[in-house]
């Protein structure tokens, strides 16, 4: 089971320029469950802020001079495991895009679309889901595609079928009492399924579900 979101989610805002950092604060600073707590002009300083400051998600620019914002995701993530990360990017590229989500992103989102996607991508990634604008479940599909043609690795067997079933209606974004509607089966035995699965892959949240569902193919194009 995830964690309840906190009422307010407390924002640590990372960008090498001032008037970017500014424009993205209104953005989020406009949603009443949404506030810019700290700010940081690099990644090494996103990295202090988010040791001196109580924060529950980081918005990181890629590109940042110092420690880069995809060298500053791998350090929060292994510093403060509970904390969620999204990427901010001016780049619609694949490489940025696998990075991040190796180094324990939640979402990508372009800088191009933020007025549009970034308060959608930072509330997803408070309840553990993943945010990736179309493009990007593009290239992962691709990937996995890629590496299944050339023999790669694709994951061993190790859920029901049943389990398999819950798994792809929990990536697809369903919630518990939807994946029982359509199951025909009751909310505990979905919860005790996502449970089982969690505990199987040794994963902790939908997010890491979902990022599993994707490499197992199991979510389709």
């Amino acid at each position: 089971m995830n964690a309840p979101e906190p009422a307010v989610t407390r924002i640590l805002l990372a960008d090498d320029h001032a008037l970017v950092r500014r424009g993205v604060r209104l953005i989020l600073d406009g949603e009443p469950d949404l506030s810019v707590v700290a700010e940081a002009g690099d990644g090494a300083e996103a990295v202090a802020a988010a040791r001196e400051h109580p924060v529950d998600l980081a918005v990181l620019d890629v590109a940042m001079p110092r420690m880069t914002g995809l060298q500053a995701a791998r350090e929060l993530s292994a510093r403060h495991p509970g904390l969620r990360i999204l990427i901010l990017s001016m780049y619609d590229n694949e490489q940025y895009l696998f990075e991040a989500l190796k180094a324990g992103a939640s979402g990508y989102v372009l800088k191009s679309v933020a007025d549009r996607d970034l308060v959608e991508a930072c509330r997803a990634a408070m309840r553990g889901e993943p945010f990736l604008y179309p493009g990007a479940v593009t290239a992962l599909i691709r990937s996995y595609l890629d590496r299944v043609r050339q023999g790669g690795d694709v994951p061993e067997r190790v859920l029901t079928a049943r389990e398999e079933e819950v798994l792809k209606l929990v990536a697809e974004g369903h919630s518990s009492k939807e994946i029982a509607e359509t199951l025909v089966i009751s909310v505990k035995t979905v919860e005790r399924h996502r449970a089982n699965m969690l505990h199987k892959l040794g994963l902790r949240d939908r997010l890491e579900l979902t990022r599993y569902a994707i490499r197992a193919g199991l979510i389709e194009p």
